[in-house]
């Protein structure tokens, strides 16, 4: 092959990686076969481990069934062929048994690393508790930037368009629930978790009913939510958007319907809506209007002439009038 095909090839590999890497980039895709590259700090670090473990099992798989076959076919007996009479080879028993034991000490050291950095939660910028329950999740924004945050929570659950159209006979078309050109039938809710970008979040996780798992592929991992237990784990969004997710632990007859979205704004936007957040769940109840109270019944019966007529005097016992 001339230099000439070498680079055209190169290139026409390096516009497909872009384009495959850009439409991972995003949430996962109808057709794509690759993990989610993510848009977090942390994300890529899970992208490339797959890769590498992919790789592995990929040239291992060609050099094992690649051996199998020419085996079968190559030296098969119609063709003539004679089996050896030896059942061992030192020699080849040590190599095969040596390199799977390296390539599996390189991955765990490669898998550890890897695992420590995303299970550090030091030095984060804000903490939010996540809570699961059946079937919706609960986010409460516990502190930001060193100062501790009061009144701002809710819960977060299907949104109406979906869950009108995912009930029997109900006649609408999946295929239309969509924000915008995006089809987010079972993938949208009433109120997502906003969080800023370029901000190190520490996600404080757990259950109130069963075990539940919050997953935002774009974030790049995924923990259990588990009752009487809180996992933490973090993440650090570098690109503004809406990521969705959804409930990865089989967790009742409605596990399907608990979808997860977080959107990712700047930090100036995120501080202009933590302060509505924080004034609206300080304003206090509306207070009813006091009814007007009605007269007792006696005076409403009594007649208009009763205050000023006198009543008349009784008669005493044994006395004549």
């Amino acid at each position: 092959m001339t230099s000439g095909g070498i680079r055209i090839k190169a290139w026409a590999a390096a516009a497909a990686f872009a384009l495959f890497s850009g439409a991972a980039w995003a949430n996962p895709q109808p057709g794509q076969l690759n993990m989610t590259r993510g848009v977090s700090e942390w994300s890529p670090e899970a992208y490339f481990l797959n890769n590498v473990a992919l790789g592995v099992c990929t040239v291992i798989g060609v050099l094992v069934f690649g051996a199998m076959f020419i085996a079968m076919f190559r030296f098969r007996k119609s063709r003539g062929a004679v089996a050896e009479k030896w059942s061992h080879n030192t020699m080849l028993e040590v190599v095969w048994t040596t390199i799977p034991v390296i390539i599996l000490i390189v991955l765990a050291w490669m898998s550890t690393g890897g695992l420590v950095s995303f299970a550090d939660t030091t030095g984060s910028q804000m903490t939010v508790k996540v809570t699961g329950y059946q079937w919706k999740w609960r986010y409460d924004y516990v502190e930001y930037q060193g100062k501790s945050i009061d009144g701002v929570g809710f819960m977060s659950k299907l949104d109406d368009q979906s869950n009108e159209t995912r009930q029997l006979d109900s006649g609408l078309d999946p295929k239309s629930v969509k924000v915008g050109d995006e089809n987010t039938y079972l993938l949208n809710v009433d109120k997502p978790l906003v969080v800023p970008v370029d901000t190190k979040i520490r996600f404080v996780i757990t259950a109130g009913d069963v075990i539940h798992s919050w997953w935002v592929p774009a974030l790049g991992w995924k923990i259990d939510a588990i009752p009487g237990i809180v996992n933490a784990a973090w993440t650090n969004i570098k690109v503004p958007g809406t990521y969705r997710g959804q409930c990865a632990e089989l967790c009742g007859q409605d596990h399907g319907f608990m979808p997860i979205v977080v959107k990712a704004v700047s930090k100036a936007e995120f501080a202009q809506w933590l302060a509505q957040q924080e004034v609206a769940g300080k304003a206090p109840p509306a207070t009813p209007a006091t009814p007007a109270v009605p007269a007792p019944a006696s005076t409403a019966a009594a007649p208009a002439s009763a205050s000023t007529t006198a009543a008349p005097a009784a008669k005493t016992p044994g006395k004549q009038g």
